[in-house]
């Protein structure tokens, strides 16, 4: 198959691109970089021709309200009127665990549209919604750090590993649309302020980590949003195992 990744030379896509051409299929990285702008349609019609499947990977370049609604929004008509031009059979969308109950969080405001976008373009579609990747843990500690005091709230995550988001999506791809959404999350919940002493024990750098409700971008963040239910299929890679190698 022919599959199309938007934002394919993110951390995400990169990833999923090359799990695909790994499996023999045509991936196509599609981003700014390559040619291809979702935000004014530049590239779509070319880089579509041909193609089964679109995976759906970037990312806002802001977290603020406005700019991002406008981003996710104004991308998915542009992409979802070109793929029903080029007759793609599947679209796969990458979303956030919890996105629809933090009604307050103007970020996963503009998440939600975007899944609406997606839902009501016409296209056959499955959305893969994943918890916070190990990744964004250090910029996250960077962000709220004070002189040698890391201020994280306690606020529970179940993390996961991009490499197991990716081969999530990648799967996903693969397979038939599912109209419907799959929930899918790291194998352990931990406070994100136990993730920074986690973090820090393994890679000791001075500072130390202070719980304070009011830091980070989860701060006020209802407990239990971003950690799925019984529903969410767990990934494997355990936060520790990833630190050793990373």
């Amino acid at each position: 198959m022919k599959i199309v990744v938007v934002g394919g030379t993110g951390l995400i896509g990169s990833q999923v691109v090359a799990l695909l051409r790994d499996r023999g299929h045509e991936a196509v990285a599609a981003a700014p970089s390559t040619g291809v702008d979702t935000l004014t349609g530049e590239g779509l019609a070319q880089v579509l021709t041909g193609a089964d499947v679109v995976v759906d990977v970037p990312n806002s370049p802001s977290f603020d309200p406005e700019p991002a609604l406008d981003f996710f929004t104004r991308s998915e008509r542009n992409l979802t009127r070109a793929e029903q031009e080029a007759g793609v059979r599947h679209h796969v969308v990458l979303s956030i665990v919890g996105v629809d109950q933090v009604p307050d969080y103007g970020y996963y405001r503009a998440k939600v549209a975007q899944e609406e976008a997606v839902r009501n373009s016409g296209v056959p579609y499955s959305i893969v919604r994943a918890t916070q990747f190990f990744e964004f843990i250090a910029p996250v500690m960077d962000m709220t750090t004070e002189g040698t005091e890391v201020h994280l709230p306690s606020v529970r995550l179940r993390p996961m590993a991009s490499a197991d988001v990716a081969a999530a999506v990648a799967d996903a791809a693969l397979g038939e649309p599912s109209y419907g959404i799959r929930d899918i999350a790291g194998p352990e919940v931990e406070r994100l302020d136990r993730l920074g002493d986690i973090t820090l024990a393994a890679k000791p750098d001075g500072r130390s980590v202070v719980t304070d409700e009011t830091a980070s971008p989860f701060a006020g963040m209802p407990d239990g949003v971003l950690i799925g239910d019984d529903t969410t299929h767990l990934a494997a890679t355990r936060y520790e195992d990833w630190l050793k190698s990373n």
